[in-house]
């Protein structure tokens, strides 16, 4: 194997089995195990790991607001000497999840306002967001749409799919559907591909896009079957959710790989989380390891304003320095799109550095990476 092959090769570990030993490689593999066996209680999660006072009353404010649940391959990647480890805060809940701040919302997306149809989100011109399950394989303490998913919250989550496929029968101008949730990767192979099937129909939509955290949580959710199934409906795009180098192992490379191998364009979303990924550094391995893995970083997100996430939620300025720290620094290809996504239905708003210094009719001086200024003239062919 060539040396930098090896080399990057090098930076993915298994964590399996890790706390499930005894249970044998037939059973680790198997995904409906891994579902079957989530923690998803305080005692489940003590059996392996010490909880703070902090940790223990969120998991017990858990059950009325977002459930906690890990799947056990995740749950492997917890430092359990770190209590202030990068995965541990991404899933084991706190106590800062009871509290709100005046500028956090239910739905700091705006999206229940912008749904023709239950469970269909028109915001965009030309695409849409279909909500196909309220259940994810884990859950994430900062979840955009923690007032539906997990099934604990009082906020009823419906998708009328015979009415999602009528609108969008009738609305020639969409042509790009988002699927998403909760994790459309929870569905059975023959009802995903129900669904894909029902939507490749209608003619004007041209691209179908997965929105998931599978590969990251479940890995071995992604089978030969599954892959050859989806192969079926391209132009099929998949966009994954890793935020710290930990969460890209040698099963999640390999699910990834298999999705590559059939097609599947792979792009990445991650939220910039205090404590979390909140430094140029952890982006850097970030995003390295996700273009061995064949993922493009595609949107870097400011944390949203969803009730009790301020613990994790930085400062713009702090995204825009690490997106600073990137450009010039690394490949282009590496360098993912600082975007927060308006309260209230806004929609998605990049936010970068001031590379443009001053602009008039004749002239616009930009910044480079270095912090060198530099002159371009403003040409006006028409003049």
């Amino acid at each position: 194997m060539d040396n930098h092959l090896s080399r990057g090769a090098a930076r993915f570990v298994s964590h399996a089995p890790g706390f499930w030993r005894e249970i044998g490689a037939e059973n680790w593999s198997d995904w409906h195990w891994q579902l079957r066996e989530r923690i998803t209680t305080l005692e489940g999660v003590e059996k392996y790991i010490g909880l703070s006072r902090v940790e223990k009353l969120g998991v017990s404010l858990s059950a009325k607001k977002l459930a906690m649940a890990v799947t056990p391959h995740f749950f492997n990647l917890i430092d359990p000497g770190d209590p202030a480890c990068p995965v541990r805060r991404q899933v084991i809940p706190r106590a800062e999840e009871g509290r709100s701040s005046l500028e956090e919302m239910m739905d700091p997306c705006g999206e229940d306002s912008h749904m023709p149809v239950p469970g269909l989100v028109h915001r965009y011109p030309d695409r849409v967001l279909l909500l196909v399950t309220d259940r994810c394989a884990a859950y994430c303490r900062y979840c955009t749409r923690s007032r539906i998913v997990s099934g604990v919250s009082e906020h009823e989550f419906r998708t009328d799919f015979k009415q999602v496929l009528s609108y969008l029968r009738q609305h020639n101008e969409v042509r790009d559907v988002l699927i998403s949730g909760g994790d459309p990767l929870l569905f059975s192979d023959r009802k995903l591909e129900e669904l894909l099937s029902n939507l490749r129909a209608i003619t004007h939509l041209e691209f179908l896009r997965i929105g998931t955290r599978i590969p990251v949580f479940l890995p071995q959710r992604i089978t030969l079957e599954l892959c050859r199934m989806l192969q079926k409906f391209h132009p099929l795009w998949i966009s994954i959710h890793a935020n710290h180098p930990r969460e890209l192992t040698v099963e999640t490379r390999e699910a990834l790989n298999q999705l590559s191998n059939h097609g599947i364009p792979l792009g990445n979303q991650s939220v910039l989380l205090a404590g979390v990924n909140d430094s140029v550094e952890t982006m850097r391995e970030l995003v390295h390891k996700l273009l061995l893995c064949r993922v493009r970083p595609y949107y870097l997100y400011q944390c949203d304003l969803i009730r009790g996430s301020s613990h994790l939620r930085v400062p713009l300025r702090r995204g825009i320095e690490i997106i600073k720290g990137l450009r010039g620094y690394t490949t282009g290809y590496a360098v993912p799109q600082y975007v927060v996504d308006a309260p209230t239905g806004g929609g998605k708003i990049p936010i970068n550095p001031d590379y443009v210094v001053y602009k008039d009719e004749t002239k616009v001086l930009i910044r480079n990476y270095e912090g060198k200024v530099f002159e371009y003239p403003e040409i006006d062919p028409s003049a």
